[in-house]
């Protein structure tokens, strides 16, 4: 089984930055896929980032040049440094591992 654990969501002006944090626990291979959904309301969840245990990246491409992913194998999470944040990233992010597994989700609103 394995259990994930989103943080760092919340309120940002267009054009700030927000960095959100999916920490992974049980049986977890570094070499798994771990990457980004997300869901806004009224829409289905898209993929917004995903990347291997080798460091291949994988973006949409409505957050390419402003999205980051990353991982620390060591510490089983996967970040995700979000810049120049946009009105229509409003949404709930949600981790996923292996494309299997699934966090509770983090609440992203741009807003001024």
């Amino acid at each position: 089984q394995v259990q994930l654990v989103e943080s760092g969501g919340g309120l940002v002006q267009p054009g700030g930055s927000l960095r959100l944090s999916c920490a992974a626990s049980g049986s977890i291979s570094s070499i798994s896929p771990m990457g980004w959904y997300r869901q806004a309301p009224g829409k289905q969840r898209e993929l917004v980032a995903t990347i291997t245990g080798v460091g291949r990246t994988n973006y949409a491409d409505s957050v390419k040049g402003r999205f980051t992913i990353s991982r620390d194998n060591a510490k089983n999470t996967v970040y995700l440094q979000m810049n120049s944040l946009k009105p229509e990233d409003t949404a709930i992010y949600y981790c996923h591992y292996l494309y299997q597994y699934w966090g509770q989700g983090t609440q992203v609103t741009v807003s001024s």
